[in-house]
């Protein structure tokens, strides 16, 4: 889908919006977890203010942000006002028994444009046109007269090849009573249906997920000691995602534009060759 130069404001062909074929990094993984269980599972629980959506926290963020929100999450004391989900991206694993569709390595393309997977090809409609309206003139002396072009240009657009992770996130549900813990832990178990897996979205890419059949409990209720009384739950999601690329630190460009070659010519050089071409006297030697 050709798009328009920036500075002329034409449309280039040769030009393919990222919107179009957006990167996958581990941010955009992160984040597809954090919205799907904040917005895709949107859990409540029952609290001293009534029906209140529950806080989900990525425990990774700024100490900065944190402060900012502090009405928010924290008291003013500046401890955690439970109830309260935290979202933790605990490993990543590079399992080469886990490749995705592509089981064998792709290479990219030894130059400086490098793409490993070709992911769309179409027409490059002016250069295509060039080569029609050529033919036609020299055969029929007319440009746009009807014939039947074979030399067709094609652009194949090609990205680096995806490379699969597995990784884990451990989801922490903590609440002060039974039955928030109830309430939030309910959907995780009952979302899915009678199996354990689902899909994260996010920017057109989709990554598969499992959640995993324990649910650890770790409790202090049966603790006689000082601290504070807390109910915390521990779901562990694997997702079986993939990165594309090096992310900023990539040299060479990430969506890769490639033409095919049409026609071939051999130059001659005549007078190596002897040749006397037709616009001389073939009376005389046209070297000399």
């Amino acid at each position: 889908m050709p798009t328009r130069h920036k500075h002329t404001g034409i449309e280039d062909p040769n030009i393919v919006e990222e919107r179009i074929i957006t990167p996958s990094t581990l941010e955009t993984i992160d984040t597809a977890m954090y919205e799907h269980i904040d917005k895709n599972l949107n859990i409540y629980a029952t609290t001293n203010k009534g029906w209140k959506k529950t806080e989900v926290i990525w425990v990774a963020s700024e100490r900065v942000h944190q402060t900012k929100n502090r009405s928010e999450i924290r008291s003013m004391s500046g401890s955690i006002i439970l109830p309260v989900i935290t979202v933790e991206r605990a490993s990543v694993v590079k399992d080469p028994s886990r490749k995705g569709i592509f089981y064998g390595h792709v290479p990219p393309v030894s130059d400086e444009k490098g793409g490993s997977i070709t992911i769309a090809k179409r027409i490059n409609q002016d250069k295509t046109k060039n080569f029609a309206n050529a033919d036609a003139f020299r055969t029929k002396g007319q440009n746009t007269f009807p014939t039947k072009n074979k030399k067709v240009v094609y652009q194949s657009i090609s990205i680096p090849m995806p490379v699969y992770v597995d990784i884990t996130y451990t989801v922490t549900l903590r609440t002060e009573y039974q039955q928030q813990m109830n309430e939030m832990v309910t959907p995780f178990i009952t979302k899915t249906g009678g199996i354990n897996y689902f899909l994260l979205k996010k920017d057109d890419h989709r990554y598969e997920s499992f959640i995993q059949q324990d649910f650890t409990q770790d409790n202090n209720i049966s603790s006689m000691d000082t601290d504070e009384r807390m109910y915390q739950t521990k779901v562990d999601i694997k997702v079986l995602g993939y990165l594309i690329g090096e992310g900023k630190n990539q040299e060479q460009p990430k969506v890769v534009i490639r033409e095919n070659a049409v026609e071939v010519k051999m130059p001659r050089e005549r007078v190596i060759m002897g040749d006397i071409p037709e616009h001389v006297d073939k009376r005389g030697f046209y070297r000399d």
